[in-house]
């Protein structure tokens, strides 16, 4: 998977990508990352990539014709995503899907956001990480990057790891134990101990569905409608 990635902060990536599973999965080139610094483009002496909105209001917004350059440096024909408070809201459905693409572009915006031409220009996606607001898109695209590049095949050494982690099957994981079967006074349930694996995986299903009643009631519902 090769991944472009506009921003104004070059410096913040790989970030926490370059440590353990993308770290490594990076330095065996099983995804790539080309950072581009918007800034470059800009063409004043200034180097200025932003102006105030038309209308009045508070902010800056991140002028057109720079961000057009910097996209047109390396777009081809691989598809735009803008992290953005107001786009669809990234999911671990979501993460598989990006998993499995050959190549996608990423635009971490700044100030009040970018401008809208620029937007209908590329068709771009829009995906928030949740309904709050961050000072800028990289520290949401370093989180959404996480769960994408663990799921590229071959990149988690236990395949079954992920299909028994939370959301893999619309439900919360069930609780994890190990050693020692006693801390402080407290046990391991004893199913735990069985060895009996049809009854361990019951009782984890039987967890995974009380945790997600009690903790998650939206994912519950839509679970209890499939």
């Amino acid at each position: 998977m090769k991944i472009n990635i506009l921003t104004l902060y070059p410096e913040m990536f790989p970030g926490c990508l370059g440590y353990s599973l993308a770290g490594r999965a990076l330095a065996e080139n099983k995804w790539s990352m080309n950072v581009v610094n918007i800034r470059d483009f800009a063409t004043d002496k200034y180097k200025s990539v932003d102006d105030t909105p038309f209308g009045g209001g508070a902010g800056m917004v991140m002028k057109p014709e720079v961000l057009d350059k910097a996209i047109a440096s390396i777009h081809e024909d691989e598809p735009i995503f803008y992290l953005s408070p107001r786009g669809k809201v990234f999911s671990q459905s979501m993460a598989h899907t990006f998993a499995n693409m050959e190549k996608a572009t990423f635009i971490c915006g700044r100030f009040e956001g970018i401008d809208e031409r620029v937007i209908e220009k590329y068709n771009i996606q829009e995906i928030s990480i949740g309904d709050f607001v961050l000072s800028g898109g990289e520290p949401a695209l370093l989180t959404m990057l996480d769960a994408v590049i663990r799921l590229i095949p071959s990149v988690m050494g236990n395949a079954d790891s992920l299909s028994e982690e939370s959301f893999s099957n619309g439900l919360l994981e069930y609780p994890q134990y190990t050693k020692p079967a006693v801390w402080q006074g407290k046990e391991v349930p004893d199913i735990l101990l069985s060895g009996h694996h049809a009854n361990i995986a019951k009782w984890r299903r039987h967890m995974s569905e009380e945790i997600t009643k009690q903790r998650r009631p939206d994912l519950w519902t839509t679970y209890c409608q499939k």
